[in-house]
């Protein structure tokens, strides 16, 4: 199991407190300090069968993104704060954003 976001995200402290209660060990991937391969982001969209973008970030709005075409791998490569987080991933399913029951869904 592992756990993409940043220490300073509340909806990504929900999902490793949502794990650590259910005593389901994982492994975090801050994203403040470890930006994923175009490979890890690949596969992750191919889990979750949507966009990985978050189109509310601070980050999405300030390059102007909403206005241009863009590959979101490629933007998400150069600037890891774009993902949508958390992203949990377990093996080839990958759940993004909150969503506790299809995290119940990856542990059962």
């Amino acid at each position: 199991m592992q756990i993409y976001g940043t220490k300073k995200c509340q909806l990504t402290k929900k999902a490793e407190r949502f794990f650590s209660e259910r005593r389901i060990s994982y492994h975090f991937v801050d994203l403040a300090k470890y930006s994923p391969t175009r490979g890890e982001l690949e596969n992750i969209k191919r889990g979750a069968g949507v966009s990985l973008i978050n189109t509310e970030s601070p980050a999405f709005i300030k390059r102007g993104l909403s206005y241009m075409d863009y590959d979101e791998i490629d933007e998400i490569v150069r600037d890891p704060q774009l993902l949508l987080t958390p992203v949990v991933r377990e093996g080839n399913k990958v759940v993004l954003g909150h969503d506790e029951e299809a995290w119940r869904k990856l542990i059962n």
